[in-house]
């Protein structure tokens, strides 16, 4: 019976429990007074930092993009960036802190690596003891300044300026190549680059293949301007010889430098060749059987035509100009375009000061050795004055 009373009975009254406060945290242990205000202006000041942060990142993308956009015309089109022949130089300023600079006018972004001097890979180089710290490159025949990619990036990061040019009709130089009648003509850029040197600085030129044929031009104009010349796996001529003869020596010997030769009559078939060409099907095996894949794709999309008139003109070279110029000869032992036994055969009539031998090198020693190349440059450019 009292079970079923209760039942019916009201229910006893079931006591609530108070929620309970979640303490906030402080720096000191105490939820109000002081130390909150403290913890207010930290958290309010931390959370301008961030803004500025955010705002620091989001107008250097403003600029970025701002950059890219002032390339384009009123029709929305890009510009193409401005272009120096690949020329490069350090920035002015102490030594210590001195880096390479690239000479083209886009603005650097956020995103661009930046070299720091300790990057720097040959410490031993004292640019300030050298008798000059410009190398110039020149390319050989079918070549052009973008085949020095590599070989330019290791100079300037030992400090080093240099250019690497394009002669008439060659990478970005508009010139028809048929249209090249001299080798003067050929090598205009080349000339006027060393006539326009300030009084008393000096180079140190570089010449592949046929661009040493090209190089010795220049030293007979300009030997009190040239400090050097190095001949890698180059034309190395005597006075009164083409580049043409040279190849002569070689006749019958090297059937794959026949095979692969075009001429080009634009004048027509009853005049000589303007122009030779060479077939993309049997580069690789001429001229870069040691070199990485990339670079042979490289050179298939960029070479161009060799103007024929410059490799039939007889060099005019004296011994009180181009002879007071020091030489230097690269051998490229892989070489199936100017094979040693020719290399050789040019030292032997024409003695440099120093010969070098570059084992594995094909005769793009740019692609295929290049830390092997920038040692011997540098090696090079440390022999001091006699």
């Amino acid at each position: 019976m009292g079970n079923l009373c209760s039942l019916f009975a009201p229910p006893k009254p079931v006591k609530k429990r108070r929620p309970i406060k979640k303490r906030q945290p402080s720096l000191s242990g105490s939820g109000s007074g002081p130390n909150t205000n403290r913890l207010n202006r930290f958290r309010s000041s931390s959370s301008r930092r961030d803004n500025k942060f955010d705002d620091a990142v989001t107008q250097e993308q403003a600029l970025a993009a701002a950059a890219i956009l002032s390339r384009q015309d009123k029709n929305g089109r890009s510009l193409p960036f401005e272009r120096s022949a690949s020329q490069r130089h350090p920035v002015s300023g102490s030594k210590k802190s001195q880096l390479p600079r690239s000479s083209s006018s886009r603005s650097r972004s956020s995103t661009d690596p930046l070299l720091q001097p300790h990057h720097f890979r040959n410490q031993g180089v004292k640019l300030d003891e050298l008798e000059t710290n410009h190398f110039v490159l020149i390319h050989g025949g079918g070549f052009g300044a973008w085949c020095w990619y590599k070989t330019i990036a290791l100079l300037e990061e030992d400090g080093f300026k240099v250019t690497a040019i394009d002669l008439a009709g060659c990478g970005i130089n508009s010139f028809d190549i048929n249209g090249i009648a001299s080798l003067s003509q050929y090598v205009k850029p080349l000339t006027d680059l060393i006539e326009k040197l300030p009084i008393g600085e000096k180079v140190i030129l570089v010449g592949h293949d046929f661009g040493g044929a090209c190089m010795s031009y220049a030293m007979e104009l300009f030997p009190s301007k040239i400090s050097k010349a190095v001949f890698l796996a180059a034309a190395m001529l005597t006075n009164g010889q083409s580049t043409l003869d040279m190849f002569s020596l070689q006749a019958g010997q090297n059937d794959l430098i026949r095979k692969a030769q075009i001429f080009i009559y634009k004048s027509g078939s009853e005049h000589p060749p303007t122009a030779i060409d060479l077939d993309k099907s049997l580069i690789r095996d001429l001229l870069f059987n040691q070199s990485p894949s990339k670079d042979i794709a490289l050179a298939s999309v960029s070479m161009r035509s060799i103007p024929f008139a410059p490799v039939l003109e007889k060099l005019s070279l004296s011994d009180g100009n181009y002879g007071s110029v020091r030489r230097y000869y690269i051998e490229t032992l892989e070489d199936n375009a100017i094979p040693v036994t020719l290399q050789e055969n040019m030292i032997n009539s024409s003695p440099p000061e120093k010969v070098y031998r570059l084992k594995g090198a094909d005769h793009a020693p740019f692609f295929s050795k290049p830390q092997a190349l920038h040692k011997l440059l540098l090696e090079i450019a440390r022999i001091r004055p006699t």
